[in-house]
Order: C-alpha cells, then sequence, then structure tokens
C-alpha cells in the first residue's frame, strides 16, 4: 500500500475548505461548479483550452449566461489557460463535452484528453472527479486510464476516482447545482466518502452516495433516456392523432384528468443531454450483446419531428393558398429550449432543411442567440430586428418570453394574404390567433 494511501486511511480525510479545487472545462457545467466552490471558501482553478473564454471570464463576463457577469467578476477562481495549474488541486472535476459521432456511438475523446493533461501534473494523493456523461464502465475503462499513464502513478493506490454526473438544468433557476440532488460515487467507500463531503458543501439539496462508478454513469444516462422515452409516445401519438384528424393536444389535455396519467407534451427534441444520452445506453448495452429496440425507436421517433414539422408548415401553406417557392417562413425562436441561446443542439434545423427541399425561403429571429452564431448554424438569413414585412407565414419553435408577447394583430397585418401559425409548443391562443386572420397549426 502506498503512502497517500495509508495517510488516508488513517486520517479518514474529509472535504475541507483548505482543499483546492480545480474545474477542468468552463461550460455550463463547469462554471457554476468553479463558481459554487468559490463562494464557499475554497481555492479554485479554473482551467480551459478556450484562450478567448479564458479571457472573457477574466474580465468578468460569463459566457454561458448561467452565473452572471457580476458573480464571475466578484469571485477570487483563478481561471487560466496554463494546464500545469491543475498540479495545485486536491480534488479535480472534470467537465468536458460527451457527443456523439456520426454514427451515433459515443466520441469520448475529449475525457480521454482531460484525462491525459491531468495526469501530467497531478499529484500522489490527488482525487480526480468525471461529471461528464459517458456509458456505464467508461470511468474505469477510459478516464482513470488515461490519467494512470500520462502521471505514472497508479491509479487506486496514488489518486483516486470518482464520478458524479451534472444534473443541472441550463436556463432554469429551480433546478440548478445547489438545488438538485447530486448523485456521487468513488472506486472504494473512502473515495466515496471524499467526494460525498466535497459536494455536500455546495449543494443544499444534499447527496446521493451511489454504490459504484457505473451506477453513478448508468443513472445519470437513464435519466434522459426515460425522458426521451415518455416525449417519443407523445410525439408519436400526435402524429397519429394528425393522421386520424383528431386534435391531440386536446386527446393530451382529456387523458390527463386521470390521476395516474403522466403529463408529457409533443414536440421538437433538442439539447445536450436527451438526445444523445440514449446512445450511450444503446452502444454499451449492444457491445455486452443485448439491443434495446425500444430506446433506439424513440430516438428514431424524435428525430423524426422536425420533418413532421415541415410537413405541418407546408400543410398550413397549401391551405392558405400558398406556393412553396414563392414563400416566406418566418422561424421564431432558434434556441433549443425558450429562456437559452444555444442552437447548437437545436431541433428546428431538421425543419429548416425540409422546408428548403420544397423551395420555400425561411428566415430566423432569436432574441438570445448569437447572429452569426445562428447564420453558420443554420445557414438562412437572420434578422437583426424583428419585422413581418412579406413574411406569408410564422413557426414558432421556441416559444422565448418576448415571442409570447408580440402584437400578432399588427404582424398579420403586415405580413401576406392568409398567414399561417404553427405554433409547435401550443404556447398561444389558437381563437385569438384565428381572429386575427391566421390559419393556426400546432402539434
Amino acid at each position: 500500500m502506498s503512502e497517500p494511501e495509508r495517510t488516508r486511511q488513517s486520517q479518514a480525510r474529509r472535504s475541507r475548505l483548505t482543499d483546492v479545487v480545480c474545474v477542468v472545462g468552463l461550460g455550463y457545467v463547469g462554471l457554476p461548479l468553479a463558481y459554487e466552490f468559490d463562494r464557499i471558501g475554497h481555492d479554485v482553478v479554473g482551467f480551459d483550452i478556450d484562450d478567448g473564454r479564458i479571457e472573457q471570464l477574466r474580465r468578468g463576463i460569463d459566457p454561458t449566461g448561467d452565473v452572471g457577469d457580476a458573480e464571475i467578476a466578484d469571485s477570487s477562481i483563478a481561471f487560466t489557460t496554463d494546464e500545469a495549474a491543475i498540479g495545485e488541486a486536491d480534488f479535480v472535476l472534470v467537465a468536458v463535452p460527451t457527443p456523439v459521432d456520426e454514427m451515433k456511438n459515443p466520441n469520448l475523446d475529449y475525457v480521454q484528453s482531460a484525462g491525459k493533461t491531468i495526469g501530467r501534473h497531478i499529484e500522489a494523493g490527488t482525487t480526480v472527479v468525471l461529471e461528464s456523461t459517458v456509458y456505464p464502465g467508461a470511468t474505469r475503462e477510459i478516464f482513470a486510464p488515461a490519467v494512470e499513464e500520462a502521471s505514472g502513478l497508479t491509479y487506486g493506490e496514488e489518486f483516486f476516482v470518482g464520478y458524479s454526473p451534472e444534473r443541472m438544468v441550463p436556463g432554469d433557476e429551480e433546478h440548478g447545482l445547489r438545488n438538485v440532488v447530486k448523485i456521487v460515487s468513488g472506486q472504494n467507500e473512502e473515495t466515496l466518502e471524499e467526494v460525498a463531503s466535497l459536494y455536500e458543501g455546495i449543494v443544499d439539496a444534499g447527496v446521493h452516495r451511489a454504490p459504484a462508478i457505473e451506477v453513478a454513469e448508468m443513472a445519470k444516462v437513464v435519466e434522459n433516456t426515460q425522458r426521451d422515452l415518455n416525449i417519443a409516445l407523445v410525439n408519436e401519438l400526435a402524429i397519429a392523432a394528425e393522421n386520424l384528424g383528431v386534435d391531440g393536444r386536446a386527446v393530451l389535455e382529456a387523458a390527463g384528468t386521470k390521476w395516474n396519467f403522466h403529463d408529457y407534451r409533443p414536440g421538437l427534441v433538442g439539447g445536450h443531454c436527451i438526445p444523445v444520452d440514449p446512445f450511450f445506453m444503446v452502444y454499451q448495452s449492444e457491445r455486452n450483446g443485448y439491443s434495446p429496440k425500444l430506446v433506439q425507436q424513440a430516438r428514431e421517433v424524435n428525430e423524426y419531428m422536425p420533418k413532421h414539422v415541415g410537413e405541418l408548415a407546408l400543410k398550413a401553406m397549401n391551405d392558405c393558398g400558398q406556393v412553396p417557392k414563392e414563400s416566406t417562413v418566418l422561424v421564431l425562436g432558434l434556441a433549443y429550449k425558450p429562456g437559452v441561446g444555444d442552437v447548437r443542439t437545436s431541433a428546428v434545423d431538421g425543419t429548416i432543411d425540409y422546408l428548403e427541399e420544397y423551395g420555400v425561403d425561411v428566415v430566423g429571429f432569436d432574441p438570445h442567440a448569437d447572429d452569426d452564431v445562428m447564420r453558420e448554424e443554420f445557414g438562412i438569413e437572420i434578422l437583426e430586428q424583428l419585422t413581418f414585412e412579406d413574411v406569408d407565414g410564422i413557426v414558432l419553435a421556441t416559444p422565448h418570453d418576448r415571442f409570447l408577447g408580440i402584437d400578432y394583430k399588427s404582424a398579420a397585418i403586415e405580413m401576406d394574404e392568409r398567414p399561417f401559425f404553427l405554433d409547435v409548443d401550443a404556447a398561444m391562443d389558437e381563437t385569438e390567433l384565428t381572429e386575427y386572420g391566421f390559419e393556426y397549426r400546432r402539434i
């Protein structure tokens, strides 16, 4: 047994404010972590490889919008791109992206790269905690070996590993880092207690101690897989209802009067988690001999929804006597959810592509997202100022609060004769919009 291990077992060290915490990756997961540990008195190092992001943070600008400029400016976090600073930490928390590739297989290159970067600098006795979403087993199979190889230290003897999946909801103040129970795990009981104690300092809702790292990894994947399945069910029912000529939303409202009916609504499924996490489950399950068909079919349904929205828009055009190749559609809201500006994981791109295939001229507007980023992401004209002139129809894809207060009566007057309004999330009043002269549609 190594000296660091004997020291741990003899002292049973709990997290102390004198412990230095380093957060690797300062996106929407890592930055709130760094802020909260700084807030309670830890010395915090915030490391990221993005020079521009670090420069913004040093100037007191929060590029994520989830913490706040004033909070970042008032913090004592040492923001850096110097990886040598990782060596100062007692705990290293890793929050890097884990996307899927073109074949829908998990891409853990960022996790492996972060492990190697950390390994080049950590000291014996350091505890490293992965927060990124991974498939069950990846922390031990991919991450820990990367740290071990680069450090020359022995995993489980000279450095220690835990896993604690992020559960925050961007743009949702009620479900931030402090007020959502944190799942924690460790390679052994000693590490588990240290990781639990560390997070208990910043999570008011408390922590849940998972009995194994793989349990915590799978729990994260299952959370979002369950949501994907439930949304897929109501999406499929919405498509079926449309084909039957039945009001699907009215069906759900009626069914929802039963006490045990689960309240989900149809719509586009975007974001960093729900459209991605099921593939982690599928990947690892198939590697071990079982293909989860229900999970895969749910993904197929939800990935079809952008096309379905496009089909509804074309039907509305037809009912209004419009010709697709002569029509302009304004998409209101290009971010993946209300109140945020992230368009990189928005599902509305599929709707835009579908409409463009039929020659429709699509323009977009989103007050929360960067105009240049939207132009690059969607390849369409982005309005810098909202106008309805020469627009034939509106697709309200993301119901930001600003869109709910628009004077649509005046908008209808600006638009071409017989405009349509496709309300993807059924956020507007159908009767009101119909009175204004819109041909109203919703999923």
